[in-house]
C-alpha cells in the first residue's frame, strides 16, 4: 500500500473528513484510500494508447516523436480523437438508457397498465407533447400521454430525420448543425455509428471524429438526456424550489436510514411513498426503531431533493463515508456511478447492500429485481422490509457532529420562468435585461462528478466564490451542486456573502440563492432549454454561443462528462474541465479541440484548468470577451422613465 494522504488532503468536507478519520481507525478501505495506491496509468491519461485492434495495443508517449505511429499507420492525433470520442458514446448510451427506461416507464403508465405510478403534471405533459409534435386540441389526455411517450422511444430507434427536440435550439444554431452535417437522426444509430467509426480501420481524421462525437454528444443534451427529464417531470412532478437538509448528519440514530443511491428517479419515489406507509412504520416500531428515514444520494437523490424536498445524505465521494457511520441499515443502488467497493465495505458494518437493476449487479451484493413497469410496490415493499430487519443488526453507530445544512433546490426550467417573470408574464426578459445592465455579468453551469484523486469538493467551492464574486450567476446539477449545498451556497442569505454588488442586488430583489440547483447530472438538458430561452427573449445575439455564458464541470470522473462536456461545446458552450481532459499538449487533435479550429466549427470549445482560480478566470475572460462583442461591457446606469420618456421608446 502506498502512502496514504493526510485527511485534511483528502476533502474540505467536514463530515466526510470525521468518517474517513474513523474509517482508518476501524480498518477499513475506502475509494480516497485506493486512489492513492492505484496510481494512473500515464500514457492512457493522455489517451496515447489504442487497444481498438488486436495488432497492438500501441502506445505512443508524450516524448515520442510526433511522427510516429501505431502498427496500422494511425498517429497521436487519431489515438485521441478516437479515444474521446468512445467515451462521448458511452456517456450517450448511459444517460440515453436511462431515458429509455424512463420513456418505457412512462408508456405503461399512459396505457392505464401501471397503478404503482401516476402523470404528476398534466399542463407539462401537453407542453411536451407539443415540443414533441403531438396534437393536443380536443383530444383526451390519455391518449396525448400514448401518442407522447410512443414518439418518445421511437426518437431512440430513429433511423433518419433529426431527433424533435433540437428543434427548440435557436434557428441559427439548428442551422448551422445542419451545415456541419451533426444534426442527431436517432440516439441508438448515433452511438451505434460512434462505435463503428471509431473501430480499427474506419474514421481517421481527427476533426472528423470529433464532429462525429459531437453528433452522438448532442444526440445525449437534445435527445435521450432531455427525454428523460421531460417525462420524468410529468411522472413525477415538475420541481420548485423547496427546504431540505443535506449532509451525512441528515442520518437518524434511532430510526431506519434507508439510503437509496444512483440515478433512476423511479426507485426512490416508490421507497418514499412505501416508507411513509403507517404499516411500514409500525413494522419500524416493532424491530425498535422510532421510524423509517428514508434519504437520497447522489443524483438518485438529487432527483426527489428537487421534487419532494427530501433529506440528501452527500455526494459521489460521500458513500463510503455514510457506511462507516454505521447508521445506515440498507444501501439500496440502482446505476451509474455505483462504486463495487462499497459491497465490501458494508460488511464490515451491518449494512445491507443491495443491487436493483439488471444491468447493475456486484460481486457481494444482494440483488432485488426493480421493475417500475411492473413489480414496483412489490420490489420496493421487500427493500423497506430489508433495512427494517438490518436495523436489528447494528454494531454501534456515529454520526458525523457537524450540523445539516439547509438549502433551497429545485429551479427547474418552468420556475426560474415563474421566478423571473411572475404568474402572468412568466419570462427570462429579467434575467437578459440585468445582464444588459451589468448587475449580472453572464451565467456559468458547474457541473459533474466528484474524483477521489481530487481533494474532494475544494474545486467546485472556490472556483464558484470566484464566479459570484464576479457577478456571475451560477446553476449546478449533479455531485457538484451538492458539494456547493454543504457549504451554504444554496440559501438566499449566501447572495450577501459570496457575491459582487449586482448579482448580490439582483438576489435579493427576487429572494433567490445566488446558485441554483436544478437537479442531476441528466438535467443538463434543463441548462440547453434555459439558454435557448435567454436567446428567444432577445438582446444577447441570435444564438448560444453569442451569450456570456460558459460550463465547466470541476471534478468529473464519468464517461458522462465527456458527453455533456461535448452536447454544450457542440451547442455553442465554452467548456472548462478541472481533471485533465485526456490528451498530449501541442497535438494537432489538441490544438483543435481546445481551441480555434472547434470554436470555429461549433462555436465552443473545451480548455482544461485544475486550479480553480485560473479555471475561473478563463470562464470570466471568456463571459468579458462574450459581453464586449455584444456591446454591453460598460455597466448602464439605472434610469427613471418620465411618462415622456415612455413614449419615446
Amino acid at each position: 500500500m502506498a502512502k496514504l494522504r493526510e485527511i485534511q488532503d483528502i476533502t474540505v468536507c467536514e463530515s466526510t473528513a470525521e468518517m474517513l478519520t474513523k474509517g482508518r481507525a476501524d480498518g477499513v478501505s475506502t475509494a480516497f484510500d485506493r486512489a492513492d495506491d492505484m496510481k494512473p496509468c500515464p500514457i492512457g491519461a493522455q489517451n496515447a494508447c489504442c487497444k481498438h485492434c488486436f495488432m497492438g495495443p500501441c502506445r505512443l508517449s508524450s516524448k515520442a516523436p510526433y511522427e510516429k505511429v501505431g502498427v496500422c499507420g494511425a498517429n497521436i492525433d487519431t489515438f485521441q480523437a478516437r479515444g474521446f470520442a468512445r467515451a462521448v458514446a458511452a456517456g450517450t448510451a448511459a444517460h440515453s438508457d436511462h431515458g429509455r427506461e424512463i420513456a418505457e416507464l412512462f408508456l405503461t403508465v399512459a396505457k392505464g397498465e401501471n397503478p404503482d405510478f401516476e402523470i404528476k403534471d398534466e399542463t407539462k405533459l401537453v407542453a411536451f407533447a407539443k415540443n414533441m409534435g403531438v396534437e393536443t386540441a380536443d383530444r383526451a389526455l390519455a391518449d396525448v400521454a400514448i401518442e407522447l411517450g410512443e414518439a418518445c422511444l421511437a426518437q431512440f430507434s430513429q433511423q433518419h430525420g433529426h431527433l424533435k427536440l433540437l428543434e427548440l435550439a435557436p434557428k441559427k444554431r439548428f442551422e448551422k448543425w445542419r451545415e456541419l452535417g451533426i444534426l442527431p437522426r436517432g440516439v441508438d444509430r448515433e452511438v451505434v455509428e460512434m462505435m463503428h467509426r471509431t473501430t480499427m480501420g474506419v474514421d481517421q481524421e481527427y476533426r472528423n471524429i470529433t464532429l462525429g462525437a459531437a453528433r452522438c454528444a448532442l444526440a445525449d443534451g437534445w435527445g435521450g438526456s432531455m427525454v428523460s427529464t421531460e417525462l420524468s417531470d410529468i411522472l413525477f412532478g415538475t420541481p420548485v424550489p423547496r427546504q431540505a437538509v443535506m449532509d451525512i448528519g441528515v442520518l437518524e440514530e434511532k430510526q431506519v436510514n434507508l439510503i437509496v443511491h444512483g440515478h433512476e428517479p423511479q426507485v426512490l419515489d416508490m421507497l418514499v411513498r412505501l416508507a411513509e406507509e403507517p404499516a411500514m412504520v409500525e413494522k419500524a416500531k416493532a424491530a425498535g426503531a422510532e421510524g423509517i428515514n428514508l434519504v437520497g444520494m447522489c443524483c438518485s437523490g438529487n432527483e426527489q431533493l428537487i421534487r419532494r424536498g427530501i433529506p440528501h445524505v452527500g455526494n459521489f465521494m460521500q458513500c463510503d463515508a455514510a457506511i462507516i457511520t454505521g447508521a445506515v441499515d440498507e444501501m439500496v443502488v440502482d446505476v451509474q456511478c455505483i462504486q463495487a467497493g462499497l459491497a465490501n465495505l458494508a460488511k464490515c458494518y451491518h449494512t445491507k447492500f443491495v443491487t436493483t437493476n439488471y444491468r447493475c449487479k456486484i460481486d457481494g451484493a444482494e440483488h432485488v429485481e426493480f421493475d417500475g413497469a411492473h413489480n414496483a410496490r412489490a420490489a420496493g415493499t421487500k427493500l423497506v422490509e430489508l433495512a427494517i430487519e438490518s436495523y436489528r443488526h447494528r454494531k454501534g453507530v456515529h454520526i458525523p457532529k457537524k450540523e445539516v445544512t439547509p438549502l433551497i433546490a429545485g429551479f427547474s426550467h418552468e420556475t426560474i420562468n415563474y421566478m423571473l417573470g411572475g404568474s402572468f408574464r412568466a419570462s427570462y426578459t429579467p434575467l437578459n435585461d440585468n445582464i444588459i445592465n451589468g448587475r449580472i455579468r453572464g451565467v456559468a453551469g458547474v457541473v459533474g462528478c466528484n474524483n477521489p484523486r481530487v481533494k474532494h469538493d475544494w474545486v467546485h467551492i472556490e472556483l464558484v466564490k470566484e464566479l459570484l464574486k464576479n457577478d456571475i450567476l451560477v446553476v449546478q446539477t449533479g455531485c457538484s451542486a451538492i458539494a456547493l449545498a454543504k457549504a451554504g451556497f444554496m440559501q438566499p442569505e449566501a447572495a450577501k456573502k459570496y457575491c459582487g454588488p449586482g448579482l448580490a442586488e439582483v438576489c435579493e430583489t427576487v429572494g433567490m440563492p445566488p446558485v441554483l440547483h436544478a437537479g442531476a447530472c441528466v438535467d443538463n438538458s434543463r441548462i440547453l432549454i434555459a439558454l435557448s430561452e435567454m436567446v428567444k427573449t432577445g438582446g444577447l445575439g441570435d444564438d448560444i454561443s453569442d451569450l456570456p455564458v460558459a460550463g465547466s464541470a470541476p471534478e468529473y470522473m464519468s464517461e458522462k462528462a465527456i458527453a455533456i462536456g461535448h452536447y454544450f461545446v457542440a451547442s455553442g458552450v465554452f467548456t472548462v474541465f478541472g481533471s485533465s481532459l485526456p490528451h498530449v499538449e501541442g497535438t494537432k487533435w489538441a490544438d483543435y479541440a481546445l481551441g480555434a479550429g472547434l470554436e470555429a466549427d461549433v462555436g465552443g470549445y473545451w480548455a482544461v484548468e485544475p486550479d480553480p482560480y485560473k479555471h475561473a478566470k478563463l470562464m470570466i475572460d471568456h463571459i468579458n470577451r462574450k459581453r464586449e462583442a455584444l456591446g454591453i461591457m460598460e455597466k448602464k446606469e439605472r434610469v427613471l422613465f418620465d411618462m415622456e420618456a415612455r413614449r419615446e421608446l
